[in-house]
């Protein structure tokens, strides 16, 4: 049996909707991003996950919770499948951010993999740990069904490093 892995983003949350930077502060589901996780629980609820790996904000936590419903299968969190640290961005709109910090926002165009927030992560980072995730995932779990409920950035890095496009990439 191969193993099969299901990469999942957790249901919008109040800066979601915001459109706010989110990384590492644990901003609640809204009811949108509720009946997201209600919903995907039903259509993946005859999947018999043997475990869920998810990042640890709050958000991934109560998508993982919901999804996983009563089945016995174990959680593990994973610091590594974290969105990206957005220093001192955090909970900024782009516009706020654009106002305040504009040598840094122009910086990141610039070398869009190793620009960053003040006290945040680059992208380069960021794939390194994701990478990392992947690759002990795979050798955790050989043969099993594995849900991994995480952020937008590791889903779209794991996308990038499967089909072979550079990590710059992973927006389009």
């Amino acid at each position: 049996m191969r193993t099969s892995i299901w990469l999942v983003r957790h249901g919008q949350t109040e800066l979601n909707r915001a459109r706010r930077y989110q990384s590492r502060t644990n901003s609640p589901l809204t009811p949108f991003g509720e009946r997201q996780a209600a919903a995907l629980a039903g259509r993946l609820r005859r999947i018999p996950f043997r475990a869920c790996v998810l990042s640890p904000e709050l958000r991934a936590q109560t998508t993982a919770e919901t999804i996983m419903g009563e089945r016995a299968a174990a959680f593990f969190e994973d610091a590594r499948w974290a969105e990206t640290a957005q220093g001192a961005w955090e909970g900024m709109t782009y516009a706020e951010v654009r106002a305040q910090f504009p040598y840094e926002v122009a910086a990141r165009f610039a070398d869009p993999l190793h620009g960053r927030a003040a006290a945040g992560e680059s992208l380069a980072e960021v794939a390194t740990r994701v990478s990392e995730a992947w690759r002990t995932l795979l050798g955790q779990f050989p043969g099993g069904r594995v849900l991994v409920v995480t952020n937008a950035t590791p889903i779209q890095l794991v996308l990038c490093m499967l089909s072979g496009m550079p990590p710059t990439l992973h927006w389009r």
